[in-house]
């Protein structure tokens, strides 16, 4: 079994950059995996400024939805995988599973489950979005639960967990 690490924190903690720091420990090749897709013009923003921060040593994987089967097909061609971010993934899912919640739920147990058969090192990167009020809208609620539920069970599984506070690690197990 191989080393896996969640980093966790709010928006804008320093998660991203972290979890690629805790990366750039390994030799490259160095494989991240994308869930984001540039929707709009600040999304595709954001996504270039993750990629501005990443060198030649990194290769990037997109894949919105089947980050188990992603993560399986590159399994031993990089040194260290980084899956950024969950969080996204969980969006995705939410919005384009027939069974909602419960299905999306269901991808993250087997990708959770998958956990002790991976040979290449994984970092996972997480919102924490429990913490704030209680979201007006049904579907914001729906989403922050299985955001909560989704970081629960990949937290249980995972080797380490690190959340990022104004910039800064504290490492939880």
């Amino acid at each position: 079994m191989s080393k896996v690490v969640l980093v966790t924190g709010g928006a804008r903690s320093g998660k991203s950059r972290f979890a690629e720091g805790l990366a750039e420990k390994y030799a490259p090749l160095r494989g991240y995996l994308a869930t984001g897709e540039p929707g709009d013009a600040e999304m595709a923003q954001r996504i270039a400024r993750h990629q501005g921060r990443r060198g030649p040593e990194w290769q990037t994987v997109e894949e919105p939805l089947a980050v188990a089967e992603a993560i399986r097909t590159h399994e031993g061609r990089f040194n260290v995988m980084l899956l950024d971010c969950v969080t996204l993934w969980i969006s995705n899912l939410l919005f384009r599973c027939p069974g909602g919640a419960v299905e999306a739920l269901a991808h993250v147990e087997n990708f959770a489950g998958s956990f002790a058969s991976l040979k290449t090192p994984l970092i996972i990167v997480t919102n924490e979005v429990g913490m704030g009020i209680v979201p007006e809208h049904p579907l914001s609620r729906s989403f922050r639960d299985l955001a909560g539920e989704a970081n629960e069970i990949i937290a249980a599984a995972a080797d380490e967990v690190y959340v990022t506070i104004s910039g800064l690690p504290l490492r939880l197990k």
